[in-house]
């Protein structure tokens, strides 16, 4: 009968966590060769800047992240590390800044920012939503970020996103919900519009009303969507709405008039994943 194979030393355990450190690190920088060559590929086919946030691969790389995870080690900190490395990479690859609006405060912003984005990626502050907007469409190709619960007092902020070459909200943070998530105030992300790198799980609309009826309400849910805001101002009221990306606008806009709205303007201005939860 063989003796039992002795328990490794704490010398040989340091041993393989060192070994196993340097191949994660080789890795990274196999990636950044790899990056090296997608830029000059990019350059190569005149290919436009924005092209570089992927937020549907993302969204699907941060899913299997959280499908694929076990073990001791928290979810948080491998989706920290993992949203560093995509950050950071893609400011490799087109550098950019995050432009945040912190008039709920600057600390969750922040947060949301250097979490999703990275400390190596600019974070540019701003006084309301409005501010973000303008920064990023002035930009060469930013994001910008923002609650989603604004609150009236800020107006209606998705009108400005309604024009067709206009930024668009192109994600919804953090993809991986869970409770105690440590940037876990939701945000929007928006960009210039993105032609080919776009995920239509959920689609965003700015509808404006002459009348609201209250049943309209019951008829969006039917279909799978809700109200995200609404603002009243002098043109009526004005309602950011999301819905499934399979519902076109024509029947969006059916329901909601056969629902006894008065449906005056209807207007895409963006889409994001399907938010991924985790108990």
């Amino acid at each position: 009968m063989s003796a039992e194979k002795p328990a490794p030393s704490l010398a040989e355990l340091r041993q393989e966590i060192d070994r196993i450190d340097e191949a994660m690190h080789r890795l990274l920088m196999e990636r950044g060769t790899i990056i090296d060559r997608l830029i000059a590929s990019k350059k190569a086919s005149k290919t436009g800047i924005a092209s570089a946030f992927r937020p549907g691969r993302e969204a699907s790389m941060m899913k299997a992240l959280a499908e694929r995870h076990d073990g001791l080690l928290p979810l948080d900190t491998v989706e920290g590390i993992w949203r560093v490395i995509i950050g950071t990479f893609t400011y490799v690859q087109s550098n950019y800044s995050v432009h945040a609006d912190i008039s709920g405060g600057d600390a969750p912003m922040r947060d949301s920012a250097r979490f999703h984005f990275g400390f190596t990626v600019p974070y540019m502050t701003h006084p309301s939503a409005a501010a973000v907007i303008e920064a990023v469409a002035s930009s060469g190709g930013d994001l910008g970020i923002f609650r989603l619960d604004q609150g009236a007092t800020s107006g209606a902020w998705w009108r400005t996103l309604a024009d067709r070459d206009r930024p668009k909200v192109i994600a919804r943070l953090p993809f991986i919900e869970r409770p105690d998530h440590p940037a876990g105030t939701p945000v929007f992300v928006i960009s210039k519009p993105l032609v080919d790198a776009a995920v239509r799980d959920v689609v965003l609309y700015a509808a404006q009303f002459e009348r609201w009826h209250r049943g309209a309400n019951e008829a969006l849910v039917r279909l799978g969507g809700e109200v995200v805001a609404s603002a009243a101002d002098a043109h009526g009221l004005s309602e950011l709405i999301a819905v499934p990306g399979h519902v076109e606008p024509a029947q969006l806009h059916e329901t909601l008039t056969k629902a006894g709205a008065s449906l005056a303007q209807l207007a895409e201005v963006g889409s994001h994943a399907e938010r991924f939860h985790v108990k």
